[in-house]
């Protein structure tokens, strides 16, 4: 039996609050398809292959949450568009991390059949660091969590 889903909405961590609002695979892989140039539910639904309720209840969810904005569609009085807010944009990079994240460790040697790149020049993206305030790239262990009042 499946518990229910516990709310870490108020939490104090802000891993927490972001994974309240797109915690389960299915929504950050929408987004993704959302930077593919994917905005219409037929579109997202023929790539995921997702059921529609499903897919009905996590856009819904992503609109509430100010990820998309829902607009008119111009070819179709019958549809709608989905469009990433900004909120929804800045989600960008987490993606790029997650790509970097899985390329690096979940496909075996020449396994992997696409990568990122930028699109003035096609070539790889750097690998995303950590950087203090002051420019320096930041390792593992050269930084951490503190109270804002410390």
């Amino acid at each position: 039996m499946k518990g229910k889903r516990t709310d870490v909405g108020k939490s104090g961590c802000g891993i927490a609050r972001a994974l309240q609002v797109v915690g389960d695979w299915w929504s950050l892989l929408i987004v993704r398809d959302a930077f593919s140039g994917r905005r219409r539910f037929s579109e997202f639904q023929k790539n995921l292959g997702l059921a529609k309720n499903i897919l009905s209840v996590r856009l819904r969810k992503l609109v509430e949450e100010g990820i998309f904005t829902v607009q008119p569609d111009p070819d179709s009085a019958l549809s709608h568009l989905y469009v990433l807010t900004p909120k929804g944009q800045q989600l960008g990079v987490i993606l790029v991390a997650l790509w970097q994240w899985g390329e690096e460790n979940c496909f075996a040697p020449g396994e992997l059949k696409y990568r990122m790149v930028d699109t003035l020049n096609r070539q790889p993206l750097t690998k995303l660091q950590l950087a203090a305030q002051d420019g320096r790239i930041l390792g593992l262990q050269d930084f951490r969590v503190k109270a804002r009042h410390e």
